[in-house]
């Protein structure tokens, strides 16, 4: 389990973590989310001790993570992280020797991840040769290449095409399956709602929302409500704590307590007019995330 324990750091007089905590499992995907600025990225980077914190610990199996440790995880930074003048087969095949595989072995990894990757024919090229997509892919390469025991990606399906963050996501499914502790985080809440596990939502250096994705849902103190009505008509809610929330080409989304009963709900609504479409169900990650934050 990788753990992050009270986590402390300012720079200057920004306080970018401010006793964040989290638990990652093994065989679990954990999405980390949060608004830009709300410490991700640092959190991240104290994971490999490219921020030096000012109080808090990373744990790994419940002892104080070290470089050993750390060579052992995998990780794929916000920014690029490789050098973009060095062959992509190259470049991994050395990564991985520098997490300790033997030549042969490193070579042998580095050319299965670029065929995996759709890059086997690219394997001569300079990383700036390659289209940002492409250069994504190589940098999933280089945090897989050494067959890591946790992977930390810092926006791994940012400017992707919709098949090549499914086919990512597939990727990190795999990893989860196989045992590997994976926390990654994204502002495609949708994506990161199909590929994770468990969540956990930062905000101003502080974990505000944690859990397993399908606990937390369920435990929210509302429920969401998707409503259709035939032509033009509206629903105007004779019911307390309702929230509408939008409306867009004619189906609207409405927040109501947990406790409502769907029935009466779709009964006040049918006096409006023809209901064509209704559900109701846990909020979604992006009602969670967005609730979390303002709250």
């Amino acid at each position: 389990m990788l753990e992050l324990d009270g986590l402390e750091k300012s720079f200057g007089e920004v306080r970018a973590l401010d006793g964040a905590s989290l638990a990652a499992r093994p065989g679990r995907v954990m999405g980390f989310l949060g608004p830009n600025g709300a410490g991700k990225t640092t959190a991240m980077r104290a994971v490999f001790g490219l921020v030096a914190l000012d109080g808090g610990r990373v744990c790994w199996q419940g002892r104080p993570l070290g470089r050993a440790d750390r060579l052992r995880f995998g990780y794929m930074p916000e920014q690029r992280g490789l050098y973009p003048r060095m062959r992509i087969a190259e470049q991994l095949a050395w990564l991985g020797r520098l997490h300790g595989l033997g030549a042969p072995e490193a070579g042998r990894a580095a050319a299965s991840w670029l065929e995996r990757l759709g890059l086997a024919d690219r394997k001569r090229d300079r990383l700036e040769q390659l289209s940002h997509g492409n250069q994504q892919r190589v940098q999933l390469a280089a945090a897989l290449v050494h067959g890591p025991e946790a992977l930390v990606l810092d926006e791994p399906f940012a400017g992707l095409d919709p098949m090549a963050a499914e086919a990512l996501a597939g990727i990190v499914r795999e990893q989860a399956a196989a045992g590997v502790t994976v926390v990654f985080s994204s502002h495609q809440l949708d994506l990161v709602q199909d590929v994770c596990e468990d969540v956990a939502i930062i905000d101003r250096g502080r974990v505000v929302l944690s859990g397993s994705l399908e606990e937390v849902r369920r435990r929210a103190p509302h429920r969401r409500v998707d409503l259709a009505l035939e032509g033009e008509a509206e629903w105007s809610p004779g019911l307390p704590g309702v929230e509408r929330l939008t409306r867009r080409n004619g189906l609207t989304t409405y927040l109501v307590p947990a406790e409502a009963d769907p029935a009466a709900l779709l009964a006040d609504a049918a006096r409006a007019g023809r209901v064509t479409r209704f559900s109701f169900q846990p909020p979604t990650l992006s009602d969670l995330f967005r609730e979390a934050v303002e709250r």
